[in-house]
């Protein structure tokens, strides 16, 4: 397909016919500026008088048998997240930037360590690679179980009470007489940490769908800078400290970015309103009550099971949370494994352990470079939304995508084959492809999230769950069998012998390039895929009810698990 095909593909404007028989309505502008829409039969209708969404506004609720009154956010808007000025905002933000990077350095950091520890312990480097593994897997699932606990409770306090736990399992670690010790604080650590399906969820709190592209930018950047920070700080550790300085430099790390945290204010809304309604009870408005308040039986066995199983369950029955959260897990996992030829490739040219640390820092550069790109795609939706907010479809959150994912097997090929070493290549030619490795990847995770996060509103926790699920177990799988590649009693050592390292990196190449085609399939089929899952279109529904806004909750069919019909 050619670049001006895909960038005509990607300004479509059309309005889906809100039956299910897939035809398109034209709409267009009239010239004082209010929307006008041509139906299939010719009749014009007109959107003036009516609010941003094209809806009169919604009737309201019956009042409860019980005589109180829900207040809803409509309500109580401006004591929201959405309203907090920019500098709040971003001030938060900065914060939970600086959150996320500790999580991500935590896992990231440990490689630093398995030499050393596998001296100590008389372990072989591959058994010394369990606590690694271990903690990528248990995090995967600690993002599921911790991120619905978030929305039913705050992001605030399961936020203190994730990085709380996970510092005191670094104590342990860094004092284990034993590398079973280490074994099991890294598995408590890992399911202690809330992860970014918390962090990105605060974005949905502050951000309406349409306007949070530059928040989750930012956050996707710190999660792939963390795991950059990690290796570039531990390699200076492993140089000039004894191995379990790498756990005290976690605990250093995470007791400041908590104590930072402890000043963030609380973000999520359905809280905020059960917040505002006490205090408007306590003002002398009585029998008003917030939606947490007026849920039965809220921490019964029932509704602990229903929200702890809310995550897993989107990740396995909806389609966009299943598809791209597999893409998003493959193309981490590809990176984790691509990493482990670090050392044997640049110890041809002599780099040393701090050497070597450096050698990551081509991956943060191209994932600032990555992030940077991004900007004029979404100044440019921004720009087009704002004359219709019905312009552009989800699937417009994928078009840079379509140009940054071929980087990553292009960067892989490059990379195996400029790893022949001196004298035939200089080490600069590695670290290029692998910053091109790290563009794709931030490209990949950044567009899958912003997509789901636009996608699942206030459900946005247990959504991106699923692509933590899949990055970090799919990660904690390649942390074991990575090293298969590399060393002298695999496979490959009866490969010849002047290309023992370059046909594990160009069999990553040929992987990747499988796993970027779906990205094209999703693209071009995504209104198909989001026309059979029934809770993105129920909250599309609830949204356009709300005049565009985000809501918080949507129907209760949904919200309890069964998922009303479009």
């Amino acid at each position: 397909m050619s670049q001006s095909q895909i960038e005509r593909d990607s300004d479509r404007i059309h309005v889906q016919n809100p039956g299910n028989d897939g035809r398109k309505l034209q709409q267009e502008s009239s010239p004082d500026g209010d929307s006008i829409t041509l139906s299939e039969n010719g009749d014009v209708s007109s959107n003036e008088g009516k609010d941003k969404s094209g809806n009169p506004e919604a009737e309201k609720p019956p009042p409860r048998s019980d005589g109180k009154i829900e207040l809803k956010e409509d309500d109580c808007y401006d004591k929201l997240g959405f309203t907090f000025p920019s500098w709040k905002k971003w001030g938060i933000l900065s914060v939970i930037f600086a959150v996320q990077s500790s999580m991500n350095f935590n896992a990231s950091i440990y490689g630093n360590a398995v030499q050393p520890m596998s001296k100590e312990f008389g372990i072989s480097e591959q058994a010394a690679r369990v606590g690694q593994a271990v903690f990528l897997i248990a995090y995967a699932f600690g993002c599921e179980l911790w991120a619905p606990w978030s929305e039913e409770l705050g992001r605030w306090p399961i936020m203190q009470l994730s990085l709380t736990l996970v510092n005191i399992w670094q104590i342990p670690c860094a004092l284990a007489p034993n590398f079973g010790t280490i074994v099991v604080g890294r598995f408590l650590g890992g399911i202690s940490s809330a992860g970014g399906s918390v962090t990105l969820g605060m974005v949905a709190d502050m951000w309406e769908a349409d306007d949070q592209q530059y928040a989750v930018a930012f956050i996707v950047l710190s999660s792939v800078g963390g795991s950059v920070l990690g290796p570039v700080v531990g390699a200076f550790s492993e140089a000039y400290q004894n191995w379990r300085w790498i756990f005290w430099l976690q605990l250093i790390f995470g007791g400041a970015v908590q104590a930072m945290h402890f000043f963030v204010p609380e973000t999520r809304s359905a809280v905020m309103v059960d917040r505002e309604a006490k205090r408007r009870r306590k003002a002398g408005e009585e029998n008003l009550y917030g939606p947490g308040e007026l849920k039965e039986h809220r921490f019964s066995a029932k509704e602990i099971v229903t929200v702890w199983v809310r995550p897993f369950e989107m990740f396995i029955r909806e389609p966009i949370v299943l598809c791209l959260s597999l893409l998003s897990g493959f193309s981490d996992a590809l990176i984790f494994t691509f990493i482990e030829s670090y050392q044997p490739v640049y110890e041809q040219w002599g780099f040393g352990t701090v050497q070597l640390g450096l050698a990551f820092i081509p991956l943060l550069i191209g994932y600032f470079i990555c992030y940077l790109s991004f900007f004029p795609f979404i100044r440019r939706h921004t720009q087009i939304r704002k004359k219709d907010p019905d312009a552009l479809q989800p699937e417009a959150r994928l078009y840079w995508l379509l140009w940054i994912a071929p980087l990553e097997t292009i960067g892989l090929f490059g990379f195996a084959w400029t790893s022949l070493g001196p004298p035939h290549v200089h080490w600069i030619a590695p670290m290029i492809f692998s910053l091109l490795i790290a563009m794709a990847n931030y490209g990949i995770y950044m567009a899958t999230i912003d997509y789901m996060i636009a996608s699942y509103g206030p459900y946005s926790a247990s959504a991106t769950g699923g692509n933590g699920l899949a990055r970090d177990f799919l990660a904690g799988i390649a942390a074991i069998y990575r090293t298969l590649l590399t060393t002298p009693t695999t496979v490959y050592s009866n490969l010849p012998k002047p290309y023992t390292l370059e046909y594990p990196s160009t069999i990553l190449a040929c992987i990747a390039l499988c796993v970027t085609i779906p990205i094209y399939v999703f693209y071009w089929k995504g209104p198909a895929i989001r026309a059979r899952s029934k809770f993105a279109q129920t909250l599309a529904s609830d949204r356009k009810a709300a005049g565009g806004r985000r809501v918080s909750t949507v129907g209760e069919k949904a919200d309890g698990g069964h998922m009303e019909q479009p």
